[in-house]
């Protein structure tokens, strides 16, 4: 499936490309959004980020058309200091959270449980530990706490010590075998969610260390950011979003931001019905003072 970027126009709205300007998408994926942005101001510029080598080299074909006006670094976005040092600071920052199609849709990659890939669900292929060594590896009680952290998973003392105990006599390598083992230790969720969907989640947050990183991000972004400047940080689950609120909120007490989105702006119905990949997605927007 060819990725759909999230809340695209909104993006563009919030963000008011102006001529000259210079913005960071934190997230570059396959590049839609940053696409999105060269196209509405002629003259700005964009530097995009990913930790995904194969991502970034996709977004350098795709966004070839607009020459120097685009640059891209294979990074996290926790170092966004380290680009705004180099190109100077921005006048707005872009952080789309979630998942792109370019990985969901890869098998080897082990972020999907509707396909036999490895149970791999690095973003980067540069970090040591996969989602298999967690659930090979670590004590139960570990387990436990990371699906509960990190996934909301109701019944995770239940799953965590049935792999605990499955994986004395073999080890969990794929990402569909374990998701069908998962599925048997848990009921359904609601609306036909697979009951693996939570204990993923909390695989691909925990090896990646997503949290961190979002938090190591908004602490940096307000310098990172010319006066007047924007950060647009779109989350797709409770922490995420949580992490954001109380950062932006933060700011704003301390009178160095300014709200411009008292509630998340969410995908409309027709965004939906185009994308289901949007629904759970939330989109909130500060402005620096």
């Amino acid at each position: 499936m060819k990725h759909i970027p999230v809340l695209v126009e909104e993006i563009v709205n919030f963000l008011s490309p102006v001529t000259g300007g210079f913005y960071v998408d934190a997230t570059l994926g396959t590049g839609g959004h940053s696409r999105r942005i060269l196209e509405s101001c002629p003259d700005a510029r964009v530097t995009g980020m990913d930790v995904d080598p194969a991502a970034v080299a996709l977004a350098v074909e795709n966004l070839k058309d607009f020459g120097g006006r685009f640059t891209a670094v294979t990074d996290n976005y926790r170092n966004i200091a380290a680009v705004t040092e180099r190109f100077g600071k921005a006048d707005g920052i872009l952080a789309d959270l979630g998942m792109s199609s370019l990985q969901l849709d890869d098998p080897s990659r082990g972020f999907s449980f509707g396909a036999d890939g490895v149970l791999d669900m690095r973003m980067s292929p540069r970090l040591p530990l996969t989602a298999a060594d967690v659930v090979n590896k670590f004590p139960a009680d570990e387990l436990e706490r990371i699906f509960r952290e990190y996934g909301d998973e109701r019944y995770a003392r239940r799953i965590a010590g049935a792999v605990a105990s499955e994986r004395k006599s073999r080890a969990f390598c794929g990402a569909a075998d374990f998701a069908a083992f998962v599925a048997s230790k848990a009921p359904r969720g609601r609306g036909g969610i697979h009951p693996a969907t939570r204990v993923f989640q909390a695989l691909r947050i925990y090896v990646n260390s997503e949290l961190d990183n979002l938090d190591a991000l908004l602490a940096a972004a307000p310098a990172a950011l010319k006066s007047g400047g924007r950060l647009a940080v779109i989350s797709f689950h409770s922490k995420e979003d949580g992490a954001v609120k109380r950062a932006f909120k933060s700011m704003a007490a301390d009178g160095t931001a300014r709200l411009l989105t008292k509630k998340p702006v969410r995908p409309s119905d027709g965004e939906i019905a185009s994308n289901p990949r949007s629904r759970s997605a939330k989109l909130r927007v500060m402005e620096k003072i």
